[in-house]
C-alpha cells in the first residue's frame, strides 16, 4: 500500500480493549458523515453518544461485536464488526476506516478477514445494513458482491 508516496504497513488484528478510544472516534467521526444531510445535530449527537460512548464500545469489543481493527504503522485506522446471527448467515453491524486511510485497500481486507471468521463458523450468507444514500459505504459493497434486497438499505451476498 502506498501513501502519499510511502510504503504503509497494514496489519488486521482482533479488537482489543486498548483499542476502545480510537475505535469510538473512527465510528463518531464515519457514522457523522454517512447521514451528513440526513439528520439533524441533535439527532447525531445523541446517537453517537449513546453508540459510540467509550463504556459502550468497551462493552462491544469484549462481547466481540467489534470483531477486528485496522493497524496502519500501529495506529488504529479502521474497524469491523458483527455476529453470525444464525447457523450459515453473517451480519456486518459496525464498518468504518478513518477518513484519512481510505481507498488504501483497508476497507477490503477488514472485511475479508471478517468473512473469513464467519465462513469458517459455516457463514453461506452476509448481510449489511447501509444507510441510504451512503455513498462512501453503497459503492463499497455493490463492487464486492453485494446486491440490494427489496427492503430500504439491506444489502446480501452469498459467501462460503
Amino acid at each position: 500500500m502506498i501513501r502519499e508516496g510511502l510504503t504503509i504497513n497494514i496489519s488486521i488484528i482482533k479488537a482489543a480493549p486498548e483499542h476502545t478510544e480510537e475505535i469510538s472516534r473512527i465510528c463518531s467521526i464515519g457514522w457523522r458523515q454517512t447521514v451528513q444531510g440526513i439528520y439533524d445535530e441533535e439527532y447525531q449527537a445523541k446517537n453517537v453518544e449513546h453508540w459510540y460512548n467509550h463504556e459502550r464500545v468497551l462493552e462491544d469489543i469484549v462481547q466481540g461485536a467489534y470483531t477486528h481493527v485496522a493497524l496502519v504503522d500501529g495506529e488504529v485506522a479502521g474497524t469491523i464488526g458483527g455476529v453470525m446471527t444464525g447457523p450459515s448467515v453473517s451480519e456486518i453491524f459496525v464498518f468504518y476506516v478513518d477518513e484519512n486511510y481510505r481507498y488504501q485497500g483497508i476497507g477490503a481486507r477488514l472485511l475479508e478477514a471478517f468473512t473469513m471468521e464467519h465462513v469458517e463458523k459455516g457463514a453461506r450468507e452476509q448481510y449489511v445494513s447501509v444507510e441510504e444514500g451512503n455513498e462512501l459505504g453503497i459503492p463499497f459493497y455493490k463492487a464486492r458482491g453485494f446486491r440490494q434486497l427489496d427492503q430500504k438499505g439491506r444489502y446480501l451476498r452469498r459467501i462460503g
